[in-house]
Formats: structure tokens, sequence, C-alpha cells
């Protein structure tokens, strides 16, 4: 895993369109270089859990369905 990978700290994160409008229920996303990373906003202190993109793909063609 490269530096770019795993330094969450200088990713830029993407808030879900989907979130609630009070930020209450938040995910976010940002690619790694590769991976995804994805994270609860409520907490920016806890890492983001890295997938593959092609996991990631996976994960959100199945949730559109």
């Amino acid at each position: 895993m490269t530096n770019a990978q795993q330094d969450q700290s200088i990713a830029t994160w993407f808030k879900s369109s989907y979130s609630e409008g009070s930020g209450n229920a938040c995910v976010e996303v940002a690619d790694m270089h590769g991976l995804i990373a994805v994270r609860d906003s409520k907490d920016t202190s806890i890492p983001g859990l890295r997938v593959s993109g092609s996991a990631w793909a996976a994960f959100t063609a199945d949730i559109s369905n």
C-alpha cells in the first residue's frame, strides 16, 4: 500500500447525496489512489474503511438496484 493510499488526512472526502440534511446520518467517501475509503462523518478521527475500487463499484451497483 502506498503512502497516498494510507494517509486519509490528506484525502478529499465527499458526503453521500443521500445523507440527512441535519448531518446526523452522514457517510463520507474518498478516493485513496485506487482504494476507496468510507467513514462516518460524526467521528472523523476514526480511520475510514478501505476497499478496492471494484468492490466499491459492486457495492454501489447492488444498492442502487
